[in-house]
């Protein structure tokens, strides 16, 4: 009888699309965010300051500033920074499309074919979890979009707005979709991992003021984990879209 009970009823339920080009799209535009460690490495080639830059002490955002000279006692001189601050922006416009195609349902499997979700979603937590991840990945996208726009020695206070609107909305994007794909795919615990390090590494540089021995490896671990954990998720739904639009594929030639 309990059995019975717990089993999932057709009724009231549905199959989402999990081979849609929608849905490939919306993966690989999440995938597409690794781009960044590329970017950044090429940058970093071309730094031009007195002192080789080192991840260790350097923040972020020196990479994309416009003008060399001194910033905030920090000497900076990027002649990449075009480049850097076009990656921030196709990052966030890879996070923002990804929010806006992948499906609340689709997240809510992880892309699983073949599971059926409620076609009613009030109180039902998983869904609300799903619609999370997507709003807090839209913003995060959005903050590094401002990020790229506005380099740090243009306009400060925008400029750290849209980093905050990153560090921040991603870790929980992260942590939502982590403990929402728990069981569902081996990288689920990775992903709440990084959300953890993330906002960890996030609350403690509010707590110090980044007025640490190593402020670039404290940035490093609020940003690294959220383009990581965003890559790793876009990689379970573009694996698993991509294999059902294979089947599709075959059956549909079977059939001609």
């Amino acid at each position: 009888m309990a059995a019975a009970a717990q089993a999932p009823s057709a009724r009231g339920t549905f199959l989402p699309d999990t081979a849609s080009t929608r849905q490939y799209i919306g993966a690989w535009a999440v995938l597409s965010v690794v781009q960044y460690f590329v970017a950044e490495a090429a940058v970093i080639g071309a730094w031009a300051g007195p002192e080789p830059y080192d991840r260790r002490t350097g923040f972020i955002s020196d990479l994309g500033a416009v003008s060399c000279g001194v910033f905030h006692e920090r000497s900076v001189c990027s002649p990449l920074h075009p480049l850097m601050n076009a990656s921030f922006v196709v990052q966030g416009m890879g996070m923002l499309l990804g929010a806006l195609l992948l499906s609340s349902a689709l997240l809510r499997i992880a892309a699983r074919p073949g599971v059926r979700v409620a076609a009613s979603h009030s109180g039902e937590v998983p869904w609300y979890a799903a619609v999370g991840t997507r709003v807090l990945t839209g913003t995060a996208g959005a903050g590094t979009i401002i990020v790229g726009l506005v380099p740090e020695d243009m306009d400060t206070r925008w400029h750290y707005t849209g980093a905050v609107m990153y560090f921040a909305a991603g870790s929980l994007a992260l942590l939502l979709l982590g403990g929402l794909w728990l069981g569902q795919t081996p990288l689920g615990r990775f992903i709440l991992a990084c959300g953890v390090v993330s906002l960890s590494a996030l609350v403690t540089g509010g707590l110090t003021d980044m007025k640490v021995p190593e402020p670039g490896t404290l940035e490093r671990l609020m940003g690294y984990p959220i383009t990581i954990g965003l890559s790793a998720a876009g990689l379970v739904v573009a694996q698993r879209v991509h294999h059902e639009r294979a089947v599709h594929k075959a059956l549909r030639a079977g059939a001609d």
